[in-house]
Formats: C-alpha cells, structure tokens, sequence
C-alpha cells in the first residue's frame, strides 16, 4: 500500500528542515507535528527523544523513522521531512537521514504502531520513492507521492 495519507497531514510535512543536530530536527519535526494535529509538540518530542536514546532509528540508505508512544492519541500519527544537511540517526550503513518519519502511536494500540511502522518502511525500501522524495519540488509534491497520488512501478 503507497497510500500514507492516514499518517500523515499535508502540513506535517517540511519540505527542507534545516538542523544542525539530530536532536533539533526531532524538536523541530515534533513542533510540525503538534501543530498538524493538536498534541503537546514537548510531550510528542520526550517520546521520541526516549526512544531516540535507546537506539538510533536509522534504517540505512538516508531513512530514519523516529517513534514513540503519545499517550492522548486514538490512531497512530505522523510527519515528514527532508532534512538539510542530513543527520546521524545511527543506522547500519552508517549514513546520514536526510528522509525522515517521525510516528506516534497510542500507547495502548502497539499492533497498529507495528502496522503503521510497516507501511512506511515498505514505502521507503524503494529505491525510485526515495530518489522522488528527494527530487520533489516542494510540499505538494511531497504530499501526492506520500498520499499515493503518484505511483511507484516498484510499489
């Protein structure tokens, strides 16, 4: 399934965030988030901050899908943004997230947190989506390719 728009807002994207830490773009993409959809940007950035220090969330290739649990929340929520420069999440390959999601999910709900989890690293595991995510021109583009209005021949 290309289809992510449940997940994530079109404003929960930032199209280039600028950060010179990984911790800043984890507080920064936490403020987009609580704005998008109403949270607590401070409680939404503890959560993913906690998890951020028990291991990197870098998935390699330039992806890093921060996560935590939000409690408040009814259904698994998320943003997206392309980072500059990239930073370290810690991944296998050692490379820099320059792609990243951060998802929040009911505390109470862990099988829709892993579905969720799933669908978005499923999304990224194509090489042509992650090479369109870099090229798209701005938070439109961004929003149709992660809705599923622009289909991957991989996907």
């Amino acid at each position: 399934m290309n289809d992510l728009s449940d997940l994530v807002a079109a404003d929960a994207i930032v199209p280039r965030l600028i950060s010179t830490s990984r911790r800043q773009a984890l507080q920064l993409m936490a403020e987009t988030l609580a704005k998008s959809a109403g949270i607590d940007a401070r409680a939404a950035f503890e959560a993913v901050l906690i998890r951020e220090r028990l291991s990197g969330t870098g998935l390699g290739e330039g992806v890093a899908t921060p996560h935590g649990p939000l409690p408040g929340l009814v259904r698994p929520i998320a943003a997206f943004a392309r980072l500059d420069p990239p930073q370290d999440f810690e991944a296998m390959d050692n490379r820099p997230a320059d792609l990243v999601f951060m998802l929040l999910s009911p505390p109470d709900k862990s099988a829709d947190h892993l579905k969720a989890f799933a669908r978005i690293s499923r999304f990224l595991k194509h090489a042509d989506v992650r090479t369109a995510l870099r090229a798209a021109r701005g938070g439109d583009e961004l929003y149709a390719l992660i809705a599923g209005a622009v289909r991957s021949d991989a996907a």
